[in-house]
Order: structure tokens, then sequence, then C-alpha cells
């Protein structure tokens, strides 16, 4: 029986969540709806601009979101990661430990430096646009994963987002060679539209002969697969991953389990942040298809989940918000 049921490997970002207009944004020219990558001196620049009292300080990074989500639900986990001895670096491992996920890292462990930030800025029809000053995360490398927590895993799960840097892109390449030499099972996520379109060579690189799972949205499939359409994109996801899921907000979503298409139907709220939505998405389906459940109702876990974190501010949930969904999906019956 393996200890872990997803290992994350991924960036540790400590997110800054603010209300914003698409004024703020025209007038410091920031690209609305897309991760940006930004010096440290912009992105203090941003946040001394917003005239707000209070942030809201949580753990973030994409895969760390995902590995939290699954956590808090009942799955076993464990994230690579690398986050300095300051401050935001000591919030960020007491946050990991508190949603009972492993790492190597500790308190007096972590090295000399900055951790990393993302400033979140959400607008009123609810889109989330982010600018991330990387600081340590950006030096991620094959230093920082954990072999044996790989060989213990069901699944590794990596984020796109550390597709620019070259030695996180290696780490993610030695993780997936370590996972697959050990029957560990590859998922993928392509994170965000920038990092397909900007970053579309070294993607291909980290996707090789294929993945197990890939979670996408739907702009992502047709930016990668260059089709117009999805029907068409998500015939050609099919040469790159053995099953995939492709995110379609309002929508739902589509799941390939490797046989047939599935479509997941969504639930209707009213969308205040969608910041990470499909993080919540990824981790709520990898727990359920770890743990006994099949696509359709992982599927279904996964929209709920999903539903419930665009409702409110921030990319997680509480521990009891999240098992919330299982209660309601499951003990009914």
């Amino acid at each position: 029986m393996k200890k872990y049921d997803v290992y994350g490997i991924g960036n540790a970002l400590v997110d800054l969540v603010f209300e914003v207009d698409d004024k703020f944004l025209s007038d410091y020219q920031v690209e609305k709806g897309l991760m940006t990558l930004v010096e440290e001196d912009r992105q203090k620049e941003l946040i001394s601009a917003i005239d707000i009292d209070e942030n809201m300080m949580k753990g973030g990074g994409s895969a760390a979101n995902t590995v939290v989500a699954a956590s808090q639900l009942g799955a076993k986990c464990y994230y690579s990661c690398k986050v300095s001895n300051d401050e935001f670096g000591q919030f960020y491992l007491k946050d990991l430990a508190a949603n009972q996920v492993d790492t190597k890292l500790t308190p007096a462990t972590a090295p000399e430096g900055i951790t990393g930030k993302c400033l979140v800025m959400v607008t009123a029809d609810a889109e989330r646009t982010m600018n991330t000053f990387l600081g340590i995360t950006s030096d991620f490398s094959v230093a920082e994963i954990d072999e044996e927590a790989i060989k213990a895993s069901k699944y590794i799960y990596s984020e796109g987002y550390l597709v620019p840097s070259p030695s996180g892109r290696a780490a993610m390449l030695k993780g997936m060679e370590v996972a697959r030499a050990n029957g560990v099972k590859v998922a993928l996520s392509f994170s965000d539209p920038s990092m397909v379109k900007f970053f579309r060579n070294e993607m291909a690189e980290v996707v090789g002969n294929g993945v197990d799972l890939l979670f996408c949205n739907e702009e992502e499939a047709m930016l990668y697969t260059e089709k117009d359409n999805l029907k068409e994109a998500r015939e050609e996801l099919k040469k790159i991953a053995d099953r995939f899921v492709i995110t379609l907000g309002k929508n739902g979503a589509m799941i390939f389990d490797g046989d047939t298409f599935i479509d997941i139907e969504p639930y209707q709220v009213d969308a205040i942040d969608t910041n990470g939505a499909g993080d919540m998405y990824a981790g709520a389906f990898m727990f359920g298809i770890t743990n006994g459940h099949s696509y359709a109702e992982a599927g279904k876990i996964a929209s709920l989940a999903s539903s419930k974190v665009v409702s409110q501010f921030g990319p997680r949930l509480e521990p009891e918000q999240t098992k919330s969904v299982l209660t309601h999906l499951f003990d009914s019956n």
C-alpha cells in the first residue's frame, strides 16, 4: 500500500489577495486575467498603490492548492517546494503542516532568501489577475525532489507554472523520470494559458512521450493543440494524455477516462473570485480517483468543490468546507 496518494511538485507562494477595479488594471498596465511574472519592485509598487488597509495572506502556489484540497478531502499528500526562512516562509510551512501535507523542508532548515509572493487582483466580474514575484522558488530544482516520497506515491502531480524555469523544468522531468521508473502515474496541469502560449516548446518537453492524466481548461487545450475548436482539440489531446480533464468554467467539465468522454454538469453559483478554481478541481478529482471513486464520481466531487471555492475570496476552502462536499454528495445516499 502506498504511503501517499499525491506527490506534488510546484512553486511555494504566499498569496496576497485584493479587490481592484478595471481602471486600476488599466492605469497600471496590468494585463487582465493572466499570471504575469514580475520583479519584486514592481510587485511592491502595485501593493502600495492599492488603497486597502488589509490584505489576506494565504498559502498558495498552484500545485500546493491542489495537494491541500486533496488532503482536506482525505488524501495523503506530499509537496516538494522551496521557501526561505523569512516570515512568509515560516508561515508557509506551518500552513502545509496544518493541512497535513508532508514536505522535507522545516522552519529550521529553510534557506536564506525571500519567499515568493503572488499578488492576486480580483475584479467585480470575479476575474483574477496575478502578478507574481517568485523569490526563492525561482531556484526550485532537482535538489528539492524527494525520490523516496515519489516512489511511495500513487501519482506525481506537477504544475505548468514551473515550465519557464530551466531548473524547475529539470525538477519536473526528474520527478517524472523517477515516477515512471517506479510505476507511479504522472499527472500534469497546464496551469495557465500564458504557460502554453509563451512556453509551448518547454511544455512539450515536459509532456514528452505523454502523461497519464492531464488537466487543462478549454483555452489551454486549443492553444496547445493549435486547434480552433474543442472537438478537434480533445482528439489531439488523446495523443499526449491517456486520460484528461478539460474544465469549461460555468459550463462544467469534460473528462476523457481513456475510453469515453464524460460530461460533468456545473453547480450554478454566483462567482466572486475564480482564483484557485482549477487547482481545487484538480485536487478534488485526484482525491476521488485515488480513493475508490470512478472518474464520473471524481468529476462530481471536483465540480462541487470548485463551485464552493469561486463563491468566496481566495484559492482554498477551510477544511470543514471541503469535507462538506463529500457529505453533500454521498452521505445522503
